[in-house]
């Protein structure tokens, strides 16, 4: 549809044009303001194998290089308390944080007892999902996300994962076994790969139904610069013509009507239907668009991205460079780039309605002005293309067509987040880059 291109081709521009990071060299992230929330982020950037289509920061996985990457995590987490932070809130992404359970065990237990930790959100792989594993991180994780991406088995050949994560029908009964483990199980889904028919879409769907998972997550395949080659070469070219129909599929299936089993969590996440057929906007569920929840988030690890106030710093894609950082007692920032107001702007608007309600008194607290004053144009188009459904002085909410723009436009913003990424992975040392993009064969 013409909104939809639309769309597309400005928030492609506009991350271009902000999405850039200046040399940094900074021992130290500002500190915290008083009063301000904020969540903590860790990366682990460890893989078992590399998937074609991941542009996240990560290296294939050897216990020797990893070992001391975890104590400087540790070292890390200890910087952020001596400037005076504190955390309700942990989400530890990959790579693949369960990678060495016993590490990511002692990083748990160090930030619930160093912050007031309330919730721990984790991501793993299907592998991963059994009794030992499970066993250890119940209690200490409340949330746990699984990457599951399809459940059809051509598909998971096609991405290099049957042979090391199983078929999906091995994934199906190792959801069923893990999901009382946890408070919430996300599964990760991705729709619009190119050999993905309506057919296995609507497999998928049933099989995340009878998974008895409590949240779900249908993300849009992403083709950035830097994974389009192996992309094209595994899976096949992007087909961006059929996403909004696949889209609506989803949303038919998931939540559509009163009585469906999901609730839409953010426009591509869903959320368990409450007992008692109650229908809040979230379900009480966090999403792993954590951005959402959390605008501001100091980040450790190698590759993580901090958001404070105007600025996001960049920390060393570098594993070595990492560790050198930490052992020298400084941060592993080596870029940053500044927002200006106008962006803030855009940001807040993409974020908040991409998690299904954007506040017009906070808003109006924090820029001084209304929405249509400060963004005219992305305001009008998004009126105009019939996106809103409430928009009175409290709030704007969406329509489904709402939804699936904002679902265009997380989509590229993401694929900037990967643009913004490959500068910072340009900077790897050959070694580091040789792992990435030659034979991917172990660290030794």
């Amino acid at each position: 549809m013409l909104s939809e291109r639309m769309l597309t081709s400005a928030v492609r521009m506009c991350a271009s044009r902000f999405m850039k990071i200046d040399p940094c060299s900074d021992a130290r992230i500002p500190g915290p303001k008083p009063g301000q929330p904020y969540m903590l982020y860790i990366h682990i950037p460890f893989c078992e194998r590399l998937c074609p289509y991941c542009s996240f920061n990560r290296f294939p996985f050897s216990e020797d290089y990893a070992l001391p990457y975890f104590a400087n995590l540790r070292r890390e987490m200890m910087m952020l308390k001596e400037l005076g932070y504190d955390f309700d809130s942990v989400y530890i992404g990959g790579g693949t944080p369960t990678i060495v359970l016993g590490e990511l065990c002692d990083i748990i237990d160090m930030a619930k007892s160093e912050f007031s930790i309330k919730e721990v959100s984790c991501e793993t792989n299907p592998n991963h999902l059994i009794p030992e594993y499970l066993e250890r991180l119940q209690g200490r994780v409340d949330r746990m996300s699984v990457g599951v991406q399809s459940f059809d088995d051509g598909l998971l050949k096609q991405m290099d994962r049957y042979d090391k994560y199983g078929s999906g029908e091995s994934t199906l009964e190792a959801i069923k076994v893990a999901a009382p483990y946890f408070k919430s199980l996300n599964v990760d889904m991705i729709f619009n790969f190119p050999a993905q028919t309506e057919e296995i879409l609507r497999r998928d769907l049933e099989m995340v139904l009878e998974s008895g998972t409590s949240q779900t997550t249908f993300y849009p395949l992403m083709a950035s610069p830097s994974v389009e080659k192996s992309l094209a070469a595994t899976v096949g070219k992007v087909d961006y013509n059929r996403e909004r129909h696949f889209y609506e599929i989803i949303c038919d299936t998931l939540a559509g009507g009163g009585n469906s089993p999901f609730i839409h969590g953010s426009a591509w996440t869903f959320n368990k239907r409450p007992e008692g057929n109650l229908s809040d906007a979230r379900g009480g569920q966090m999403i792993d668009e954590y951005i959402v929840d959390y605008e501001e988030y100091p980040a450790i690890g190698s590759g993580g991205m901090t958001y404070l106030g105007d600025t996001q710093y960049v920390n060393t894609f570098s594993v070595r460079e990492y560790n050198e950082a930490i052992q020298a007692n400084r941060m592993s920032v080596m870029g940053k780039a500044t927002f200006s107001k106008h962006n803030r702007m855009r940001y807040r608007f993409m974020m908040q309605l991409f998690g299904l309600r954007l506040d017009k008194k906070q808003w109006k607290r924090d820029f001084g002005c209304s929405v249509a004053q400060g963004l005219p144009a992305e305001y009008a188009f998004m009126k105009m293309s019939g996106a809103f459904d409430v928009d009175d002085d409290e709030q704007i909410t969406l329509t489904p067509k709402g939804r699936y723009l904002m679902v265009v436009m997380m989509r590229q913003f993401f694929i900037g987040v990967n643009n913004l990424r490959d500068q910072a992975r340009a900077a790897l040392p050959e070694d580091e880059r040789d792992l990435l993009f030659g034979a991917g064969c172990a660290m030794k």
